[in-house]
């Protein structure tokens, strides 16, 4: 892996670090912001690690759907629930009309916000030990 996409993957890393301390707090909307974060910059990450430059959006089901076009097999990413992490990117950062994201968001969401974000880097660690096609 070169400097670049590592550093995309490390900050992944980092956020999804942060949204588990947040949740180990109580801070239910951070969380599931910074899960969002992880998932949408270890994708990111992937994508420049196949040389292509990721574009700028919060939806996670597009990047996976690049990484696809990039000739990697994603079945195990699109059987995520990505759209609902994607949504956490927004609503868990600005008010809806009168309620703050601080109560729209439960432990349940942050839980799967979490394990979503976990399976997402997970998925591309494998994939970062398994040999090249040219090493094997």
């Amino acid at each position: 892996m070169n400097s670049r996409p590592e550093a995309w993957l490390r900050q992944a890393r980092d956020d999804l670090a942060c949204a588990q301390l947040a949740n180990a707090n109580g801070f239910l909307a951070q969380s599931c912001f910074y899960a969002s974060q992880a998932a949408e910059k270890a994708l990111k990450g992937a994508l420049l690690e196949l040389g292509v430059e990721p574009p700028h959006t919060h939806v996670l089901n597009d990047l996976v759907q690049r990484l696809g076009e990039a000739g990697l097999d994603v079945t195990e990413l699109r059987n995520l629930p990505l759209r609902s992490l994607s949504r956490m990117a927004i609503q868990s950062r600005y008010p809806l009309d009168a309620t703050p994201p601080a109560d729209l968001f439960d432990p349940s969401d942050a839980d799967q916000a979490l394990n979503t974000a976990n399976q997402v880097i997970g998925f591309l660690d494998l994939l970062n030990e398994e040999p090249s096609p040219t090493e094997a």
